[in-house]
């Protein structure tokens, strides 16, 4: 038998260990060859209008894609090499040299590599079909694409993998000359004392965590923290996050198993004690397993969570600053009224005052016109000028009481005004009208001196229905004074369709690659623990008995950094709601499920490959 023989022998015997990380290997491939297609493909770009936004978004995204495959392979790659190193001990004892095992090592690897790269490639030339037309729904483009074969991104797609498996292949044969024959042997039986859970560890981890989410909450204008550490102040949750995380899988999670297994009633019955006693055994090899797996479930949440959250609120984000379905300025035109609830046309006189910092300028309305478009918005609070000489409304579109600055009364054409009121949402579209606005008394307007500017809006009954009738507008009145609330629905919709669809996507390699690392490492435990389950399976424990406690222990693995992840991500996804200002309750708790539901499935998976390997080779 030749040693390429061997190598093939192997990858058949292996494949069902493989299997996982060959298929989240192989979607990785296909997610960068489809991002890579859209990065090249100029009919894309101008289909989607914006071709630079878009090229850039797909150019970082298959960056980090890079960069975290190369990480997963490297980091899946180590145990099939501790899994293997009695296989490769007895190769050794056979007498096959250093230099042929890790020749037969590494072109093993290759060869899984290359057969991942093929099936990534040609899986992704049909998907990819499917991929894009996804994208173009989400981002509201209802204009189907033919596929168009890419040269440069499939080459660049077999370079990329290639240098990647090339370089955990490489690491895989240079692991042959570091160890002696005595530690690939007893490289299963390796294991690590029985930690106990140190106070002042204890105290570190939960304080860390603690100020980090003291810091995240905090407000970026007014907050003592952020304006001391700037733009460091991100690197700074984040470190306080991972160690804060650390400490709390190696210390409180011992403390917790530790006082469990003093609880003789509870530990000796069933296999208990053997349960917290293999976690305890293994429990600093795992806390830093855990704690990878919480950071990164904590970025895939918080990241996938904002984007869905701000693709689901698309509409009424848009709604808000374009309340009227069309405003433009100049003459009326005709518009059929089957369809619309209110048409309203005014004049508009401009101001400029100085303020205490800079000059603004202001967009003054009369009573009655505010009132008209008020109750066409369906306002609840509609304020009357009282007196009718030194009063006026105020409407601040983009008011923040962090830095807006506080008036109580306004000079305007040398008099002054007491406010009566102030607004803090848009009475225009705001494309059109941006400044603030000014309400007057009727003949106070008319005594001002400014011009006056004609504008009309118009309220359609559902403004997605009429399409046709947007276009034609935008042509006979120009785009520069036009503002259509549906054609900045569409063009909002592009934007966060299309960053919806790369952090989805990536955050789903992400979530594959956590379940991967976790499923790997629990394989890599099952081979040692091999021995001890046929013990007890000959000593007379039933294989529910074993399976009921192999559940629990894979249950702590999944639910601990799975839980810390969702706390992570919640306090992230609190803090981002709070600086845009929106209500992403609902969408990011539906990301969370979703998240949530594929990592049970993983869950599930272990459960049942642990169990395999256990007690269906072992009875």
């Amino acid at each position: 038998m030749t040693l390429i023989d061997l190598v093939r022998k192997n990858i058949r015997r292996n494949i069902k260990d493989y299997a996982l990380y060959i298929g989240t290997t192989v979607f990785s491939i296909i997610i960068y060859f489809t991002f890579a297609i859209l990065k090249y493909s100029e009919d894309i770009s101008i289909l989607m209008g914006t071709s630079r936004q878009i090229k850039s978004l797909m150019s970082a995204s298959t960056f980090i894609l890079m960069v975290f495959a190369m990480t997963f392979i490297l980091y899946s790659n180590t145990f099939f090499i501790k899994k293997r190193k009695k296989e490769v001990g007895l190769y050794s004892l056979l007498g096959l040299k250093k230099g042929k095992i890790g020749f037969m090592l590494f072109f093993e690897n290759m060869m899984i590599g290359i057969m991942s790269l093929v099936m990534g490639i040609g899986l992704g030339f049909f998907l990819s079909q499917l991929f894009l037309n996804i994208l173009l729904r989400l981002m509201g483009i209802q204009d189907g694409l033919e596929f168009a074969f890419s040269v440069q991104a499939t080459i660049e797609t077999i370079i990329i993998f290639f240098v990647i498996f090339f370089i955990t292949s490489l690491s895989g044969y240079r692991t042959i000359y570091k160890f002696k024959l005595v530690d690939l042997f007893q490289a299963v039986n390796k294991g690590e004392e029985q930690p106990n859970a140190h106070l002042i560890k204890v105290l570190i981890g939960m304080l860390s965590l603690v100020v980090a989410y003291w810091i995240a909450l905090q407000d970026l204008i007014t907050s003592e923290v952020w304006r001391r550490f700037g733009i460091s102040t991100p690197l700074l949750i984040i470190a306080l996050t991972i160690i804060g995380s650390y400490f709390l899988f190696n210390n409180v999670l011992v403390y917790l198993l530790n006082k469990m297994k003093k609880r003789e009633r509870w530990a000796w019955k069933g296999l208990n004690l053997m349960t917290v006693s293999q976690l305890l055994y293994r429990i600093r090899g795992n806390a830093r397993t855990l704690t990878i797996i919480a950071i990164l479930s904590a970025t895939t949440i918080t990241a996938g969570g904002a984007v869905f959250g701000m693709y689901y609120t698309t509409d009424k984000t848009v709604e808000q600053y374009a309340p009227f379905s069309f405003m433009w300025q100049g003459a009326q035109h005709e518009i059929p009224q089957d369809f619309v609830e209110s048409s309203i046309n005014f004049e508009v006189k401009t101001v400029r005052i100085n303020g205490e910092k800079v000059d603004v300028e202001y967009n003054i309305i009369n009573q009655s016109t505010f009132e008209l478009l008020a109750q066409t918005l369906k306002w609840e609070d509609i304020e009357q000028i009282d007196n009718k000489e030194s009063e006026v409304l105020l409407i601040e579109p983009f008011y923040n009481e962090r830095w807006s600055e506080e008036r109580e009364e306004i000079e305007v054409d040398d008099n002054w005004y007491q406010i009566n009121k102030t607004y803090t949402q848009p009475i225009f579209n705001v494309e059109i009208l941006r400044g603030s606005v000014l309400v007057l008394n009727d003949e106070r307007f008319e005594d001002l001196n400014q011009e006056s500017i004609k504008y009309n809006v118009i309220q359609l009954d559902d403004y997605k229905k009429h399409v046709n009738l947007t276009e034609e507008l935008a042509t006979e009145i120009g785009a520069e004074n036009f503002s259509s609330v549906y054609m900045d629905y569409q063009e909002s919709l592009k934007n966060s369709g299309a960053i919806l669809f790369v952090g989805s996507f990536l955050g789903l390699v992400f979530l594959l690659a956590t379940g991967s690392i976790i499923f790997f490492k629990m394989l890599t435990e099952a081979e040692e623990d091999k021995s001890k389950y046929s013990i007890l399976y000959k000593v007379g424990v039933s294989k529910g008995a074993m399976k009921r406690t192999i559940r629990h222990q894979m249950g702590l693995v999944f639910i601990a950094p799975l839980s810390l992840g969702l706390m992570h991500g919640a306090v992230a996804l609190i803090a981002f709601s709070k600086l845009l200002d929106i209500n992403l309750l609902k969408p990011v708790l539906l990301w969370m499920l979703a998240y949530t539901v594929v990592y049970i499935v993983y869950y599930f998976i272990t459960v049942k490959g642990f169990y395999q390997t256990i007690i269906g080779e072992g009875s």
